[in-house]
């Protein structure tokens, strides 16, 4: 989720927490244990200061992990505990952990994902069923924090606000199959299916499509149960073996390859002999541009001269970011 809805998902477990009688001793600890549970997990976006790719290839990633998980509690109870003896440190524990669990919980739910369950496997958590701001999930959690500051007991603001958000991810999911089985039947399955990609955008009734066979991509939105594919490409064999070994051990695209779940290949010679090598995910059509891509610059003697990895909104900005270092 988004850094606004970790906070009031902060703030709301506050409200609850004050209800526990070794957690009234002060109302300042409590809330910094919650609030700093619910954003500790994404410290790593600090990455973002270094490049993309350190950032992509980290954020949501061991910070997430088991092992970070059942730190950061103990690292926000030392520190909570430090500056405040009015609280039971056992309990700042425990609410410390509830905070950090839900953070990265809810965060598997959306189309980035997690690596929840590193270091057991690596692999990337993406149910891509609720979108990184859901401006309902959002606007549920203020509610509670607005009638709790009305004087409403905290379990009557909140309760009902968890059962809630049960059901509509419940929904989510139903709303994430029935348009999977529409899509699959628009495309009549003409060849063998390799990949299908259903994912929420900002408005609850439409979602981004992407289905991948051994022929062709399928690129759409649905709109309620209406999927409308912008296109239909022929897939492009990957390059060649020798062609990889050039670019393979690149950051950019090391880390490309191992975020994104559905994408293709392009290359273009280019007029000077230098060639490009593009790689687009194909989870972010809109406006008819693809938003995240890993992009090579490759000279005659096949040496890389460029490459950069990244969201970006239009061809000339992405041409900018490449040759900007």
């Amino acid at each position: 989720m988004d850094t606004g809805t970790h906070i009031v998902m902060g703030i709301g477990l506050t409200a609850l927490a004050t209800q526990d009688p070794a957690m009234a001793g002060s109302f300042a600890a409590t809330a910094t244990t919650l609030v700093a549970g619910s954003l500790i997990p994404d410290s790593d976006t600090v990455f973002k200061l270094k490049d993309n790719a350190t950032y992509i290839s980290n954020h949501r990633g061991i910070t997430h992990s088991i092992p970070f998980t059942i730190l950061w509690p103990l690292l926000i109870t030392l520190l909570v505990f430090t500056f405040s003896s009015n609280v039971d440190a056992t309990h700042v524990w425990l609410w410390a952990q509830l905070a950090v669990f839900l953070h990265v919980f809810v965060d598997i739910f959306n189309s980035y994902g997690t690596q929840a369950l590193r270091p057991i496997t690596n692999k990337w958590i993406q149910l891509s069923v609720i979108n990184t701001f859901d401006p309902i999930i959002f606007i549920l959690w203020c509610l509670g924090i607005v009638v709790w500051g009305m004087g409403v007991h905290p379990y009557w603001a909140f309760f009902p606000i968890f059962l809630i958000l049960v059901i509509y991810y419940i929904i989510r999911f139903k709303m994430q199959k029935a348009i999977r089985q529409t899509a699959l039947r628009q495309i009549k399955q003409e060849h063998n299916l390799v990949k299908v990609f259903v994912a929420p955008t900002i408005r609850f009734m439409e979602w981004r499509v992407a289905i991948q066979t051994d022929v062709y991509d399928y690129v759409g939105r649905s709109y309620g149960r209406n999927v409308v594919f912008s296109e239909k490409v022929k897939r492009h064999s990957l390059p060649s073996n020798n062609l990889m070994d050039y670019v393979k051990h690149d950051k950019n695209v090391k880390t490309f390859l191992n975020f994104s779940s559905i994408y293709r290949w392009e290359t273009k010679h280019l007029a000077d002999g230098s060639m490009e090598i593009r790689l687009i995910d194909l989870r972010y059509l809109k406006n008819g541009h693809y938003s995240f891509v890993a992009i090579v610059l490759l000279d005659k003697e096949m040496t890389i001269q460029h490459s950069y990895i990244g969201w970006v909104f239009s061809e000339d900005k992405l041409q900018r970011k490449l040759f900007a270092k």
